[in-house]
């Protein structure tokens, strides 16, 4: 399945970004509108205007058609790195630019077992430390038993945002939460299941199949 046949033609704006865009949306309005009484007021107007559509298109929310696979992406993004876990399990790491679709996917369906926010720093999310980053741990109950989910906070990410909470049943592919401007997200694979994505590759979330068959 093509990215682009995975994309519906209609676009939503994610939830939790109207404590962002509204102030910035409200100020291009007024600002706009005095710069027909004072073009001076063009100066604050067109950055406001800039700002106001880059923040439409930051925080745009596609439908998609889920792909298949036991587990798929849970982030548009670049496959950062896949690590080897000392439990057996691997780690799949996906760096989502500020350019990227921020709302994140369950990468599995099952019962959202726990939802932990961890306090931390802010350090660029492709810094090898930004493990150590605000972030929010995620764990499903499977049929391919517990699956670990982590959002994490970048330099510029300061806000993660859970759309569900735990004891909630998801289908894969659904909607979980918001990770406002660029970061990282990690996906924990159980012990016997191989990578089917390589560094550097794209990924689509709620469409890329990330393991092995």
């Amino acid at each position: 399945m093509s990215d682009d046949s995975a994309k519906s033609s209609r676009v939503r704006l994610a939830r939790g970004v109207s404590p962002w865009l509204l102030p910035t949306a409200a100020a291009a309005a007024a600002t706009a509108l005095m710069t027909g009484r004072d073009r001076r007021w063009a100066l604050a107007a067109v950055p406001l205007g800039a700002l106001t559509g880059g923040m439409l298109w930051f925080f745009r929310d596609p439908d998609r058609v889920p792909g298949e696979g036991r587990i798929l992406s849970p982030a548009d993004g670049v496959v950062q790195s896949i690590d080897p876990w000392p439990d057996g399990r691997t780690r799949v790491a996906i760096f989502m630019s500020p350019l990227n679709v921020h709302v994140n996917r369950a990468p599995v369906a099952g019962n959202i077992a726990s939802v932990q926010h961890v306090a931390g720093g802010f350090l660029p999310a492709f810094n090898k430390d930004s493990d150590q980053n605000e972030r929010v741990v995620w764990h499903f109950d499977t049929a391919l038993g517990d699956i670990e989910m982590v959002q994490i906070a970048g330099a510029v990410a300061r806000r993660i945002v859970p759309y569900v909470s735990p004891g909630v049943k998801v289908a894969q592919g659904e909607r979980v939460g918001l990770i406002r401007l660029g970061s990282r997200v990690d996906t924990y694979l159980p012990e016997g299941i191989s990578p089917a994505v390589t560094v550097g590759e794209k990924t689509v979330a709620g469409v890329t199949r990330i393991d092995h068959g």
